[in-house]
């Protein structure tokens, strides 16, 4: 069956739209965590990653343009080593998640960059969220082993 779906034409669309916040943080912050219950980061981080591989990815330039489209924030990698990257992600939809103490707001994008960065260096990946408070930003940590293969990885 062809899939045909609103966010497969957005995405393939540099036509300039916007969004209510308030539309926005209702769904996210509100009716997800009410649906989801408890288990709301752990299944956010799980559906972050199955959109990534719905929509993989070739680069980390094309990553910055997913995470645009999708109202999700500005990206921009602070620091990459050997097995890591500390990528930072600011927007004005974040500020209201960043000041509140509830943990896990950023768990749809963790998984996300999680399985983005594995689909394109084919090893394990995680990602962990760290929210910056004082400037309204998210850092992420994304981690990854050389040596922990994924399954299309190994020869």
């Amino acid at each position: 069956m062809k899939e045909s779906t609103a966010a497969n034409q957005l995405l393939n669309t540099d036509e300039p739209r916007s969004i209510s916040i308030f539309g926005y943080e209702l769904i996210r912050e509100v009716l997800l965590p009410e649906i989801l219950g408890k288990d709301t980061p752990e299944i956010l981080y799980w559906a972050g990653k199955r959109l990534a591989r719905k929509y993989p990815l070739e680069d980390y330039d094309k990553i910055v343009e997913f995470f645009e489209k999708a109202s999700w924030g500005r990206l921009e990698i602070k620091n990459e080593t050997k097995n890591e990257m500390e990528i930072e992600l600011n927007s004005p939809l974040i500020v209201s998640r960043v000041k509140t103490k509830a943990e896990q707001h950023f768990q749809l994008e963790a998984g996300f960059l999680a399985q983005q960065i594995e689909l394109q260096k084919q090893v394990i990946t995680e990602t962990f969220e760290h929210p910056i408070k004082k400037s309204n930003k998210v850092r992420f940590t994304v981690k990854w082993d050389q040596k922990d293969p994924t399954v299309s990885g190994t020869m």
